[in-house]
């Protein structure tokens, strides 16, 4: 039997986070091909993350910088490992390549943390982003981590990009693996127009875009409330802080809601999604659940970015898509007030998700990957000598600094 092994940043939390939809959704490819599936991390449970067992997914303890991890691997031997985020590659994947040579190595980058980074940096500096603000340590880190895995998981046609035309990476060391849908479970029977009221946004309020963005809808929300005196706007995110209900204020509609209990019955019930991301990478899990639920979507470039697959937005955005404060409140208010508007956008959704995020069609283009790698996995090595050379010497590093931090956690005598 094939096993897939999949080492976690954190537990994953489908109703907290797309990470960890997007997490659930690879274990269950592969539990749907029949692969035994172990999930180890070595982050701590929450509250709110999935019951794996029920998914018939094994699940182990993990240690960062142990030598019980390598029995464990060179024991297991697994058909395949998946590193969740380039952290966990950095930590275990020295171990996985010394004690598990043969077990192909992915890497599930979630969305490209060096370019989210950087567009942060710029942010906060007042200035554009430009593709060499990615050469900073964290993005040496990431690129180096790709190349030390024999595929990794791009959720983005605009970081599929980066990487092949600006950092030269052979395409064949990369995949674009979007959000897989199961499009059977789009509700049939959706509120309309005149049943809908409000506007919504939603996300982790831990990410640090999500977070930039309530403080950004300070200064646009107004600025709709003025035209718009009973709409309300409802701000749901999971580990909600202090800060964040701070900022509720019923007097002006601007409403801190903290975590959905379902998310597709209140983005069903909202009119419109508002969402304008300053900064971020990857794709937007809230609009997927936007279009699911047929809400049009209000965001930015960046908020967009991603999820048309090269497909022009403005004719094929469920939504608007706009940068600035005044277009956005243009926009929003008319999304909102304009039925007509308001369907032509709505009935976008259905297409845009077809065309993308069509699970079946996206699993079996990864299946179909990882059987190639499978049958050709030490042709496909010897072509990656980059890849070779920084196992050679950065994981030699690495190593060596976990078997010292090993040495100095041991019990004294």
């Amino acid at each position: 039997m094939n096993t897939l092994l999949v080492i976690g940043y954190v537990w994953p939390e489908p109703n907290s986070s797309a990470a960890g939809s997007h997490m659930l959704s690879i274990i269950r490819l592969f539990k749907s091909e029949s692969w035994q599936v172990i999930f180890s991390t070595p982050a701590q449970k929450s509250d709110f993350c999935i019951e794996l067992e029920k998914e018939d997914v094994v699940t182990k303890e993990i240690y960062v910088n142990s030598k019980l991890f390598d029995g464990f691997i060179a024991d297991l031997n697994p058909t395949l490992v998946l590193f969740d985020r380039f952290l966990m590659e950095e930590q275990f994947g020295w171990r996985v390549e010394k004690y598990s040579p043969s077990s192909i190595r992915i890497l599930d980058t979630e969305d490209l943390q060096c370019l989210r980074g950087a567009r942060q940096t710029a942010l906060k500096e007042n200035r554009e982003f430009a593709n060499t603000d990615l050469h900073l340590d964290l993005g040496k880190r990431e690129i180096a981590s790709i190349y030390r895995c024999d595929l990794s998981l791009i959720i983005s046609d605009f970081e599929m990009n980066i990487l092949t035309e600006h950092f030269s990476i052979d395409p064949k060391l990369l995949i674009h693996i979007p959000f897989m849908l199961n499009l059977n479970n789009r509700a049939k029977i959706l509120p309309d127009f005149s049943q809908r009221k409000h506007f919504i946004t939603i996300g982790n309020l831990r990410h640090a875009p999500n977070w930039d963005s309530i403080l950004y809808l300070q200064k646009i929300w107004p600025l709709i409330r003025q035209q718009l005196p009973d709409a309300e706007l409802h701000i749901y995110g999971a580990y909600t802080p202090p800060k964040a209900t701070a900022l509720n204020n019923p007097k002006i509609g601007f409403l801190i809601k903290d975590r959905a209990d379902d998310v597709n019955v209140v983005m069903a019930n909202s009119r419109v999604c508002l969402s304008p991301l300053r900064f971020g990478a990857g794709i937007k899990g809230k609009f997927v659940d936007a279009m699911m639920n047929r809400t049009p979507i209000i965001t930015t470039t960046i908020g967009a970015e991603g999820m048309t697959d090269g497909l022009a937005s403005e004719n094929c955005w469920p939504g608007y898509v706009e940068d600035n404060i005044e277009s956005i409140v243009l926009k929003a208010i008319e999304c909102y007030t304009n039925e007509s508007t308001w369907k032509k956008m709505s009935e976008r959704s259905n297409q845009l998700l077809e065309t993308i995020f069509d699970g079946e069609v996206i699993g079996q283009k990864l299946m179909n990957r990882i059987g190639n790698l499978k049958l050709n996995i030490k042709k496909h090595r010897l072509n990656n000598f980059i890849g070779a050379m920084l196992l050679h010497h950065s994981m030699r590093s690495t190593e060596f600094m976990a078997r010292w931090i090993e040495e100095k956690n041991k019990p004294s005598d």
